[in-house]
This record gives C-alpha cells, sequence and structure tokens, in this order.
C-alpha cells in the first residue's frame, strides 16, 4: 500500500506538469484564425465586461500568467501577451475568467482569497508539528500539524471549482465572441484541460498525504 501511494504522489504531478507542458508547447504553435494576440484578447473579454480598470500587462517567464485582484491587473507571459496562438488565447480567456469572477464576487473565489494567508501559514508550519509528533511519539503535536495541514488542503480543494469556472467562462467567451472558430474549440480545450490537470493533481496529492497522517495519527492513539 505504502509503495502504490508513493507511486500516485510521485508519478501524478510529474505527469500533469508533462501534460500541461506538452499541451502548451504543442498550441503555443498554432495561431487562430482570428490573429489575435493574447493581449488583444484580454482586452476584448474585459471590455466586454465593462472592466476597463483591469490592465492586461505582459510578465516574463514561462507558464506564468496570472490574475492579481489586489492591483487588478491580468498579467501575460510575454509569449501568450505579444503572439498570436491557440494556447495564448485560451490561457489569456482563462486569466479574465478570473477578474470576471472578481467582479461578480464569485464565492469560492472570495473563499479562497479569504484562506490565502491561512493557507501559507498553516502549509509551512504543520509539518514542523507533524515531525516533532511522530518522532517525540506525541499525538498531540500531531493533531496539530494535521489540523494545520487540514486548511492547506481546504485551500487546495476550494481552488478547483475557482480554476473550473474560470476555464468554463473563459471558453463561454472565446466562442460567443468569435475569437476562435468552431474547428479550434476542441484545441483550446486541450489546453485547459490540461491547466487544470495541474491543481486536480496538487489537491489529490493533499487530500492523499492528510489521510496518511491521519492513518498514523490513528495508529498512535490505538497503540497508546
Amino acid at each position: 500500500m505504502y509503495i502504490i501511494y508513493f507511486l500516485i504522489i510521485l508519478i501524478l504531478p510529474i505527469y500533469a506538469q508533462f501534460k500541461v507542458k506538452s499541451t502548451y508547447r504543442k498550441f503555443s504553435q498554432v495561431s487562430t484564425s482570428k490573429g489575435m494576440t493574447g493581449a488583444q484578447v484580454a482586452r476584448l473579454i474585459l471590455d466586454q465586461h465593462g472592466l476597463s480598470d483591469v490592465r492586461v500587462v505582459p510578465t516574463q517567464g514561462v507558464l506564468s500568467d496570472h490574475y492579481n485582484p489586489a492591483t487588478k491587473t491580468v498579467a501575460l507571459s510575454e509569449d501568450n501577451y505579444y503572439n498570436n496562438t491557440i494556447a495564448g488565447t485560451a490561457v489569456a480567456a482563462h486569466e479574465v475568467g478570473h477578474a470576471i469572477q472578481h467582479k461578480e464576487a464569485y464565492s469560492f473565489l472570495t473563499l479562497r482569497s479569504k484562506l490565502v494567508p491561512v493557507a501559507n501559514i498553516s502549509s509551512n508550519a504543520s509539518w514542523i508539528f507533524v515531525m516533532i509528533g511522530i518522532f517525540a511519539s506525541s499525538t498531540n503535536m500531531l493533531l496539530l500539524g494535521i489540523v494545520l495541514l487540514a486548511a492547506g488542503v481546504l485551500f487546495q480543494i476550494v481552488t478547483l471549482p475557482v480554476e473550473f469556472d474560470a476555464s468554463r467562462r473563459a471558453m463561454n467567451e472565446v466562442v460567443s465572441l468569435g475569437i476562435i472558430s468552431n474547428n479550434e474549440e476542441r484545441s483550446a480545450r486541450k489546453v485547459l484541460s490540461a491547466a487544470a490537470m495541474t491543481y486536480v493533481a496538487a489537491a489529490a496529492v493533499a487530500v492523499l498525504e492528510l489521510v496518511r497522517l491521519i492513518l498514523i495519527y490513528t495508529n498512535m492513539r490505538s497503540d497508546d
């Protein structure tokens, strides 16, 4: 069982990263028939939703695209910002999807934003208490570590509907606005699905690790 467990937590994230990078790389070489750059796609969708106050800016790195609700900025990696590709179009629309969520106060996005400081602190501190609990055979310390880790796991789980909803909004926008043609929809969905897999993998690994620690805690209690 432990071998299966370790195989899952090792292989699943690696496969997810491979899938997103290979899919992104493939469709970064394919132009859309509309000929719009990622920056133009983002600006068009934002303006359609009355989000003229949200800026679209280039940022360095690969797959570094993100939306910052604090500064109301859609940051697109330079390849996506300046070039016309299916991958860039899908990614740009996805990040704008987060901006639309922010405007509409999408419940899961609001919850995730509130969980960010808690998750940052608890995820870093949890393993300190977990290791102390295991090596010192202290169930109380281990339980504290599990509770802190659970906050981080909750953040990972709440992230899933946020990302899925942003991708759904992205596809609706690029189709309804004619940014991509009918025969390009499948390719755009592949890009978004591959990106979503990384979040699914992260959540699955987090849940498995939490379950493992709960089982260790249960065994320690039974031994006592």
